[in-house]
């Protein structure tokens, strides 16, 4: 097999191992390999991904030492477990950048996920994920886990620590919306686009009254830009409206390098019945109305095709896994096992390619090469 079908572990070559050393029947860098192929492949604990192994085991023995076979269910628990999740993720991130270096990453959608099955104590009560997901590439740039008695405002400084901000976009909706995070982002070489609502009050006010004013002169002397769009489908009617009024005057001073504040108006009808929103944004990055609209719409891709996948397809709000790091290292396992899936270009659900690539060790290979260089 060429080298470069195992050039995965080359990324967690740094990472430190949380064993003592006469505990380490087999490598760190096998362990992970093997709980990164069984749960491409379907599985979903501990017990499975040792089962998987199992079952592989001459065709991992093909690029891996296995120096004392496959290990147990136990040994992968207490290594996800007590392995650093913060040095786990910086890991993934490198290796996703090195991707999105050819792929010219641009919009970074940051959003938290509740894993409900398994109980912590965070706000929401459970096991609870940030996650921040190339909307544009489809794939996991990085992962960071909500601290015990802690928020997910405290998670996102943590996750964008070890990201590649430099040109990018950061989207994040209203939890995110705080100046703290807005200098953060500018400060590494980003913009960000941010939904501002009612947690932010004198923020919110500001951004209402510049569109209040605009509107009361009908836009005279403001610099500004517009854009519709109408859609119909599945017995629903929607019409959008994008507003962006450049250099706001009158917002807080202590929000960095306001170039715009955005108003998103929405009227939908659906069986009769119609509905009006409006929602504001503030961003650094100075677009047209029509390229704003469209980075706030594509927001939604990390629930759309991240957090809707990891619940149908990984069953993830099921899974109980909570013990140490185990809960949120093996999310982040999942959300490398998602966007692997999600590179590669061959029809069929995510579900499906999971039974296939079970079955196919040719197509799980073809699946892992998705982000191995040539």
């Amino acid at each position: 097999m060429p080298t470069k079908d195992v050039s995965i572990a080359r990324y967690f070559t740094d990472l430190p191992d949380p064993r003592m050393d006469r505990t380490k029947k087999h490598t760190l860098g096998d362990i992970l390999v093997i709980a990164l192929c069984a749960v491409v492949c379907g599985a979903d604990s501990w017990e499975e991904v040792e089962a998987f192994g199992e079952a592989k085991r001459d065709w991992l023995g093909k690029f891996l030492t296995l120096p004392n076979g496959i290990p147990s269910h136990d040994t992968f628990g207490r290594v996800f477990a007590r392995l650093d999740p913060n040095r786990f993720g910086e890991c993934v991130a490198g290796w996703m950048a090195a991707v999105c270096e050819v792929a010219r990453l641009k919009h970074i959608a940051i959003d938290g996920k509740a894993c409900r099955s398994a109980p912590r104590n965070t706000f929401s009560g459970c096991l609870h994920l940030v996650s921040a997901w190339a909307a544009e590439n489809r794939l996991i740039l990085g992962q960071a886990g909500v601290a015990d008695g802690s928020h997910e405002i405290a998670a996102i400084p943590e996750l964008l620590r070890v990201l590649d901000l430099k040109g990018a976009l950061v989207t994040l909706d209203a939890a995110g919306c705080q100046k703290e995070i807005a200098k953060q982002i500018r400060k590494n070489g980003g913009h960000y686009l941010l939904s501002v609502k009612g947690n932010q009050p004198a923020l919110h006010d500001a951004v209402f009254g510049v569109f209040d004013r605009a509107c009361e002169t009908d836009f005279a002397g403001v610099k500004h830009d517009g854009h519709e769009a109408v859609e119909d489908g599945h017995g629903r009617h929607e019409e959008r409206y994008v507003t962006a009024i450049y250099d706001p005057p009158g917002l807080p001073p202590e929000w960095p390098d306001v170039a715009a504040v955005v108003l998103v108006g929405r009227e939908r009808e659906v069986k009769g019945k119609r509905t009006d929103t409006a929602h504001y944004y503030i961003t650094s990055l100075k677009g047209t109305a029509a390229e704003l609209g469209r980075l706030i719409r594509r927001h939604w891709a990390v629930e759309n095709e991240l957090h809707w996948c990891l619940d149908v397809a990984f069953r993830e709000d099921a899974n109980k896994t909570a013990a140490g790091h185990a809960g949120t290292n093996l999310g982040l396992v999942r959300r490398v096992a998602a966007s692997l899936l999600k590179q590669d270009p061959g029809k069929g659900s995510i579900k499906g390619k999971r039974f296939k690539a079970a079955l196919d060790e040719g197509y799980l290979l073809q699946v892992l090469q998705g982000f191995l260089e040539d």
